[in-house]
């Protein structure tokens, strides 16, 4: 009796139970990871946002030397509404690049395509650029040598910083001649505005204060989105200036934008020259904390003190890291688990601050520009599925208004071609135009993204709202994915016809067919689309189930499944094995049930022995990883997680490095999230606990949800 009276008081005072397992310390899971660094590299700058706006430092807290990073991680100001167009003088127009393509059943068809000379080319080249995402404005510290000169980067001495991901702040502490700095950076979570704390005898001195130094847009493909050689083509205007206060008006063509800086101490703002902005502390303390926010609309500022952004941001990460799934691998003595904690934790930091906001991302998020600062919908799952599995779909929800709002240029463009429905973008942006392209225009694997998305949305919350509100967006989709399938009456069958490139890019539009990925995808797509039809009480759709149930079989041969029709060389041709291995995905990333999952076994073997790594991408490992768990190859799928290739690499904060163009990527990250949570979790159907995991590996998981 009293060890049963001592064993209930213990399981009491531990809020635990013998049949319910003691809760995740989320803050000892998370706070394992803070980032800690002490020298200047330019691979591991470090970053602060909400989603829709970021802030991107270097080892001082500040962009003090944006020069020293530009060929790693660019120190980006960014936000989801700060974009810019040059003129369009020459009145290029999308009719002037659109090529004419023949289908199956003689069916012409118009693409957006890049030509190779003259004005079409020209044409292209303006509407790919255009718009592109902004630098908003560098926000760094001018610091002086007792003989006034502004120090360089060796200056810095006895450097520590370190970023907090709990509360989402950084502190950034150095000396410069002996005297201590002491930097906070945050941002705050409900408004485009950031905080500084700075302290040090340096203010005192008069040696210390803040640049402000805004550039012109940069058009470059990929790069940090800033100019520094025209300053004649912009300008920035102080308009309003008080003790504590200052506005400043930025314009760019068209384009304009306002800067707020805000103080708690008294302050002066100089303008020294036509894009540089000096904020001088008048006080003689050793303290000084101000904001800066920025705003598309100068009524639209943030203003909110140092103290109250900093309780906003506390208070925000600690709901964030509270809320929704957590996985703890602490008790797993393989030194694999150590490493992949660490990416799947800075993977979840880095998702909330650049991909939860109200747009599609762009490949690297709010950080620098990649396709002009535009995003690509097709990786559009790979940025933001997770947040569903992770118990979190708000985070999902935020960027689908974008399609609501451009649905219909999705559906001109599908009725351009002679399609049904609405055929979704590869590349765009916020005015939602496709980007003329050689690859992208003939995707078409980001088509049932939207109604993936919706599905997620519905198992999260089951109810007629969410099947109204989405239930256009799912059946344009649908209407568009039956009347893309064309039928053949030489085998009844419905086939996906040329010109079509599929998720491996590296098959010539015109000569592809039935790629296998795109085939499964449409079938769940279909099946799906029919299912929320039966939930609104509507009548069926005879075409929808047509194609479903005459749909072309998945490409294959005796021993593997196949990228696409024409590929039967596939596993005999290493020339083919290269780019996404997406033909593992038909299993991997969709709940198949013709998949014959011991010829996907052989398939994910021969993929595994004999893909040409350096030309993957980073989301590729995550499914791998996918599939090897729904093979319940727990093995395989921590494996696929942790290889050692260039494109697999993460950074000290986190990143996904691909190459030097590309230094940060995060579907990488995405991925790694949605791959984690189905090794833990599961998927439907499957009764084995921890599928994606080996045995031994004692892992803790909660708040996750299952894969389809």
């Amino acid at each position: 009796m009293r060890i049963a009276v001592f064993f209930c008081l213990t399981c009491t005072l531990l809020n635990c139970s013998p049949n319910k397992p003691q809760a995740i310390d989320r803050y000892a899971l998370v706070s394992r990871h803070a980032i800690t660094q002490t020298n200047f590299d330019s691979l591991s700058s470090l970053t602060v946002g909400n989603g829709d706006f970021a802030y991107t430092v270097d080892l001082t807290g500040m962009q003090t030397f944006p020069e020293a990073y530009e060929n790693g991680i660019p120190l980006g100001t960014q936000s989801n509404w700060g974009w810019h167009s040059f003129p369009n003088d020459s009145n290029y127009t999308i009719d002037e690049v659109l090529t004419e393509y023949e289908s199956c059943n003689d069916k012409k068809v118009t693409y957006a395509v890049q030509p190779p000379e003259g004005r079409a080319k020209h044409a292209a080249d303006w509407l790919r650029a255009n718009p592109h995402r902004v630098h908003l404005g560098i926000i760094g510290l001018s610091i002086r040598n007792s003989d006034g000169k502004e120090i360089t980067i060796d200056g810095i001495q006895d450097a520590e910083q370190t970023l907090d991901l709990w509360t989402g702040k950084i502190t950034s502490r150095f000396k410069v001649d002996g005297f201590p700095v002491t930097i906070e950076t945050l941002c705050h979570q409900e408004g485009d505005l950031l905080a500084f704390g700075i302290s040090s005898p340096l203010l005192s001195q008069g040696r210390l204060s803040l640049k402000l130094l805004f550039p012109f847009a940069s058009a470059a493909f990929f790069g940090p989105g800033y100019d520094w050689e025209n300053d004649n083509k912009h300008s920035s205007e102080l308009i309003e200036t008080r003790q504590n206060d200052g506005i400043i008006r930025r314009t760019m063509d068209s384009s304009s934008y306002f800067s707020r800086i805000t103080s708690e101490d008294p302050m002066e703002l100089i303008q020294k020259e036509a894009h540089h902005f000096e904020v001088r502390p008048s006080g003689d303390g050793e303290v000084f904390r101000c904001t800066v926010s920025f705003a598309a609309e100068l009524n639209g500022l943030a203003s909110a003190t140092f103290t109250e952004t900093d309780q906003n941001n506390t208070f925000r990460w600690e709901e964030f890291w509270q809320s929704g799934g957590a996985i703890d691998l602490g008790r797993v003595s393989d030194p694999r688990a150590k490493e992949l904690e660490r990416r799947i934790v800075l993977s979840q930091y880095l998702t909330k601050i650049q991909c939860s906001g109200s747009l599609p991302p762009q490949e690297t998020g709010l950080t620098n520009n990649s396709w002009y600062g535009k995003f690509h919908l097709e990786m559009h799952w790979w940025h933001a599925a997770h947040f569903a599995f992770w118990g979190r779909p708000q985070y999902l929800e935020n960027s689908l208004g974008w399609y609501r709002e451009h649905l219909n240029e999705a559906k001109e463009i599908a009725q351009r071609q002679g399609y049904d429905g609405a055929r979704w973008q590869k590349m765009t942006s916020p005015d939602g135009k496709s980007s003329p392209s050689n690859v992208g225009e003939f995707l078409i694997w980001q088509q049932p993204h939207i109604i993936y998305f919706a599905e997620q949305l519905y198992r999260a919350n089951p109810t007629r709202e969410i099947l109204s509100k989405y239930s256009d967006l799912v059946f344009e989709t649908a209407e568009f994915m039956s009347s893309f399938a064309q039928f053949d009456s030489s085998d009844g069958k419905y086939h996906l016809c040329p010109p079509i490139i599929p998720a491996q890019e590296r098959f010539r539009a015109t000569e592809t067919s039935d790629p296998i990925f795109e085939l499964a995808y449409w079938e769940w797509g279909l099946k799906t689309a029919l299912s929320w039809r039966e939930r609104l009480s509507m009548t069926t759709n005879s075409r929808w189930e047509d194609v479903l149930a005459n749909l072309a079989p998945l490409p294959q041969d005796e021993e593997h499944y196949l990228p696409t029709r024409e590929a039967t060389d596939f596993f005999e041709n290493a020339e083919r094995r290269i780019d996404h291995p997406i033909v593992v995905g038909a299993y991997g990333y969709l709940p198949n049930v013709h998949i014959d999952t011991a010829k996907m076994s052989r398939t994910y073997r021969a993929t595994i022995d004999g893909w040409d790594w350096p030309t993957t991408w980073g989301w590729d490992y995550p499914l791998l990883a996918m599939t090897a768990t729904r093979l319940f190859d727990p093995e395989s799928a921590v494996s696929a997680l942790l290889m050692d290739h260039q494109k697999n690499t993460y950074l000290v904060n986190g990143h996904n490095y691909q190459n030097q163009r590309l230094s940060i990527y995060l579907p990488g990250n995405g991925g790694l999230l949605a791959a984690v949570a189905i090794m833990a979790a599961g998927f439907d159907g499957c009764s084995k606990e921890n599928p994606g995991f080996p045995k031994d590996w004692d892992i803790r998981w909660e708040g996750l949800s299952p894969m389809f």
